[in-house]
């Protein structure tokens, strides 16, 4: 019998820190463990598409089309050169959607609707990973009304944490209102250097105020996590062997560990 994929959304209000580089790679390092993963690109400037080596002119059909229902899901998905992972892409017609979508009464499950409206017609899929937009917008808020869980990306770097108390309460009004069962699947600390104070200072903050809710993995500052984004492909591809791509792995182990106890529960 098929499990239906877990439902992920990568989001931080914050710009630059690291939502797309982790949506990237985490999806990546997933299916290399032969995991099948479904990347949705939720952010109008389509950097996870570029990412992956999507270019603008192959993206016939994207996550705005899927919004206002021009496309089926199955005609939304492109496969990426990465084997087991899949995309759909996003382009700049996604920013228009906050106003397009204002007089819609169903505006926040749109996305909800389309991955988890047919229970009886599962996804082909184990995990599905949403990049959200830098803000906490009707898309961000589509990502978190469609998903079970969010992965928080915290850049090691001062007034990290201050952000984090308003993503906590925009997840406990969508808990009320819309999705009860969303959690926090857990932080992850990105751009992490361990010579650096301040980064060790971040780290003991948010794993005294988050306990382990903040993943053991930590991703560092790796120059070739830096560069791969410029030859649209992951990291893992790029220098398998980098810090990055071992932290990313761990990442995905710590994730496929946490899915199969909560799936054994």
């Amino acid at each position: 019998m098929a499990t239906d994929p877990k439902i992920i959304a990568i989001a931080n209000q914050k710009g630059g820190v690291g939502k797309t580089t982790t949506t990237i790679n985490l999806g990546a390092a997933l299916a290399e463990r032969k995991k099948r993963v479904l990347l949705i690109d939720l952010d109008p400037q389509g950097n996870a598409s570029t990412g992956l080596g999507i270019d603008h002119d192959q993206r016939d059909a994207t996550t705005y089309d899927l919004l206002s229902g021009d496309v089926t899901l199955a005609g939304a998905i492109q496969q990426t050169t990465i084997d087991r992972l899949s995309i759909i892409p996003a382009n700049t017609d996604l920013s228009s959607a906050d106003l397009e979508l204002i007089d819609n009464a169903k505006r926040s499950f749109l996305l909800r609707d389309v991955l988890r409206g047919n229970p009886t017609d599962p996804l082909d899929f184990d995990y599905i990973l949403i990049d959200c937009p830098p803000s906490l917008n009707i898309l961000t808020v589509n990502a978190m009304v469609a998903a079970h869980s969010i992965i928080v990306p915290l850049q090691s770097e001062f007034f990290a944490l201050e952000g984090l108390s308003q993503l906590i309460l925009t997840v406990r009004d969508v808990r009320q209102t819309a999705n009860p069962d969303l959690r926090i699947e857990g932080i992850a600390l990105t751009m992490y250097d361990s010579r650096n104070n301040l980064s060790l200072q971040v780290e003991d903050d948010a794993r005294e105020n988050m306990g382990d809710m903040v993943f053991k993995t930590v991703i560092p500052r790796n120059v070739r996590l830096s560069e791969a984004p410029s030859f649209a492909i992951p990291v893992l591809t790029y220098d398998s062997a980098s810090k990055g791509s071992a932290a990313y792995r761990a990442l995905a182990n710590e994730l496929i560990e946490k899915t199969n106890k909560m799936r054994a529960a």
